[in-house]
């Protein structure tokens, strides 16, 4: 019969004043608690970097500024996951998340930028787009729902379309979440295993591991032709779900200057072994 692990009672916590007295009480018990501390850690760590994100959107919104982070990259990357937890303690008022499903028959025969633009942050705004017209760019073309000729079209238009809203005064992050494949199936075969995650799995999905090597393709040439210096990619190592997260706030927060910045607790510069803009020689995880 298996033993119980061992655990924590309320006293020893409670007496446990420092990390080191943690992990002394738990090498006496038996207990391995690096996991717990580590929890704790990224915990703390994301609760400062959100209470940081909450001072750059009342910024933001006093200055009237337009805010658009795009996240991007592969099924599974922990695009929404990273999402989540940058909005979760900002005001609804002056924060949204884009996530726009396929196209209705109106929105096809119209120029392709068109439903996103109506979406584009306000003044006062930060919006965190969960994908964005960057589909047309890698899944479209890899799962065969654009043509030659809008794709290329696409790729013509794109830089021009976001140079003019860099004129305009849209500030705009542009993240692409890198995975390995072996984390992919991975996390692919937990979302099939858990019933509450089963329907994140769909047929693009599965098309995920098999058109591996299609969607490097069309990756590598949506960065060689839409990186530029005023709207320019950023690559995040995203096999940790927690360093994607914390380190992708971080860069965004390193973006702006605003008030009160130079008194947070957590550093706000992000890790360049997690978070790198792109370059042909910067060293990627999903090739």
């Amino acid at each position: 019969m298996n033993e119980k692990p061992q655990r924590f009672t309320a006293e020893d916590l409670a007496a446990a004043r420092t990390r080191e007295q943690l992990r002394g009480l738990a090498k006496r018990r038996g207990i391995n608690a690096d996991k717990h501390i580590r929890r704790a850690e990224y915990e703390e760590e994301l609760l400062c970097l959100q209470a940081e994100l909450v001072n750059l959107q009342h910024w933001v919104a006093e200055n009237r500024m337009r805010v658009a982070v795009i996240f991007e990259g592969r099924d599974a990357s922990g695009k929404g996951g990273a999402i989540r937890r940058f909005v979760e303690h900002l005001n609804p008022r002056s924060a949204r998340i884009v996530a726009l499903t396929k196209p209705t028959d109106v929105e096809r025969g119209q120029w392709y930028f068109q439903r996103y633009i109506k979406e584009l942050p306000n003044p006062g705004e930060m919006v965190f787009f969960d994908r964005s017209w960057y589909n047309r760019a890698v899944v479209e073309p890899v799962m065969g729902f654009c043509n030659d000729k809008q794709y290329d079209e696409f790729m013509v238009q794109v830089p021009e379309f976001e140079h003019m809203l860099y004129e305009d005064g849209v500030h705009m992050v542009k993240f692409w979440f890198s995975i390995s494949r072996e984390t992919q199936k991975e996390r692919f075969d937990a979302r099939l295993a858990t019933p509450l995650k089963r329907w994140k799995y769909s047929p693009v999905d599965e098309k995920g591991q098999e058109l591996w090597d299609r969607y490097t393709h069309f990756k590598e040439r949506m960065f060689s032709q839409t990186h530029t210096s005023f709207s320019p990619w950023v690559i995040v190592k995203a096999n940790s779900k927690k360093k994607a997260r914390l380190e992708s706030m971080r860069y965004v927060l390193s973006r702006f200057e605003y008030d009160g910045r130079e008194d947070h607790v957590a550093t706000v510069l992000p890790d360049p072994n997690v978070v790198r803009r792109y370059h042909r020689l910067v060293k990627q995880i999903d090739v």
